[in-house]
């Protein structure tokens, strides 16, 4: 216990961690990370101990008051917290645990907070099996890392180097009481299953396993961290940062190994999911090198979408804005508007555009493209459709649908961020507005 209350200390000083919360299930190893913590870390009032009762089992009431009443015999603050465990679409069971506890974790800790989770070397051992065996990359045979950012504060795993038998010693010594919990002698779980029947007849051919694994683990870690690194340097030498978008030509460079983890990188820059290897290498080949004169898309889940347009690479929001047949008022004294979850319009002071007293006392209306729409510009001659004046601008397709049409007094007199009507278009310092189109989940 010596190494993981030093790394703790470590953590704490580095963070200047002004609070302490403690996953506490009520079971051994979060007894016995509690226990240590209680009687090491000065100032018990650093320390809540946090209880999540996932909803799965009529016994988690008793649980969550065993472990309330220990929290109180260690005068420490105790959080009780429920969940919806339910499993969702795509989710495993032990998946949806998960996902949802750590939800309810991560509302918890605020800026200088640290969270301490009570994983252990066998319980890493498992996880790198699990990976290994769904045919993971180096990402997920990395497993857990001992600590990592966590919400608003930091994560750290403290005993992960240590091992079961230790951790059972020190529960023994200090003569802990716990719960043990049925289900975790249930085979019908993939983690259960292998814990309880394979992992013993492994360990008596090689009884130091649990560490030889850690250390591959710590390997995959190390080189998906520097892959992601370089991956990350190249990506900002290809990335277009007004759109998010990327050239085609020249991902075309490089070898497939090297464009997969660009792409990888992409997406983690956007802030998506990381897809499975198969959809990347469906990216590349429906994407990225379709043909020419193709429209090729890709979709990743109900939000997102991979798009190609003049051999130049988007990722698209999906969303329910442009809808031919909505019309949005636009109240004058209103500075934003938003049209969807993700699109949204500002007013913003400039020294051309729409006279300020002109916006004021007009009625604004927002709408989408039905077709034939047509503008007159400033220092041009005649009137321009939209459709030609998109292609002008090489505007993608999917952007056209999207694109807010401003009418003043039911005149057209702003497309996007793009074009102002002659109309309505003056030059005054700072007696104009602009309007501005914001998306604030991509760059579509």
């Amino acid at each position: 216990m010596l190494l993981a209350l030093k790394r703790i200390d470590e953590a704490i000083q580095l963070h200047q961690a002004s609070h302490i919360y403690i996953a506490y299930s009520g079971g051994l190893d979060s007894h016995v990370l509690l226990h240590a913590c209680v009687n090491h870390l000065e100032g018990k009032k650093k320390i809540t101990a946090v209880y999540v009762n996932h909803g799965l089992q009529a016994v988690a009431a008793q649980w969550s008051a065993h472990c309330q009443g220990i929290a109180q015999a260690y005068q420490i603050d105790f959080i009780g917290v429920s969940v919806d465990a339910q499993p969702r679409l795509g989710e495993s069971p032990e998946e949806a645990a998960r996902n949802a506890r750590y939800a309810a974790l991560k509302s918890l800790v605020k800026k200088n907070d640290l969270l301490l989770l009570a994983q252990h070397r066998e319980d890493q051992m498992e996880t790198v099996l699990l990976q290994l065996f769904r045919g993971s990359g180096l990402r997920g045979l990395a497993a857990m890392p001992a600590g990592k950012a966590f919400g608003q504060g930091y994560l750290i795993r403290p005993l992960l180097d240590t091992t079961k038998a230790a951790i059972t010693a020190y529960a023994k010594q200090h003569a802990l009481q716990w719960v043990e919990d049925p289900t975790n002698q249930q085979t019908d779980y993939d983690r259960n299953y292998l814990r309880l029947t394979v992992l013993p007849l492994v360990k008596q051919r090689w009884p130091g396993v649990d560490k030889t694994i850690a250390r591959t683990a710590s390997h995959c870690a190390q080189a998906d961290a520097v892959t992601v690194e370089l991956a990350t340097i190249v990506l900002g030498t290809l990335l277009n940062n007004a759109d998010n978008s990327l050239p085609c030509s020249q991902l075309n460079t490089y070898s497939v190994a090297v464009k997969h983890a660009i792409l990888r990188a992409w997406l983690k820059h956007l802030g998506i999911r990381m897809p499975a290897l198969k959809v990347l290498e469906k990216i590349d080949s429906d994407v990225v090198n379709a043909r020419e004169d193709s429209m090729p898309q890709v979709t990743l889940n109900a939000l997102y979408s991979i798009r190609r347009y003049q051999q130049t690479l988007y990722c698209v929001a999906n969303d329910n804005a442009g809808d031919e047949q909505v019309k949005i008022n636009w109240p004058n004294q209103q500075q934003a508007l938003r049209l969807s979850a993700s699109h949204r319009l500002c007013c913003e002071p400039a020294s051309s555009g729409i006279l300020l007293s002109t916006w004021a006392n007009a009625h604004i209306e927002v709408r989408f493209r039905s077709g034939g729409e047509k503008i007159c510009l400033p220092n041009r001659r005649g009137f321009h459709s939209l459709k030609k004046l998109f292609q002008e601008a090489s505007i993608p397709p999917w952007q056209r649908t999207l694109m807010p049409l401003i009418y003043l007094d039911q005149r057209l007199a702003v497309v996007g961020e793009h074009w102002i009507s002659a109309d309505f278009y003056q030059e005054k310092e700072l007696g104009c507005v602009r309007i501005r189109w914001l998306i604030t989940n991509l760059a579509v």
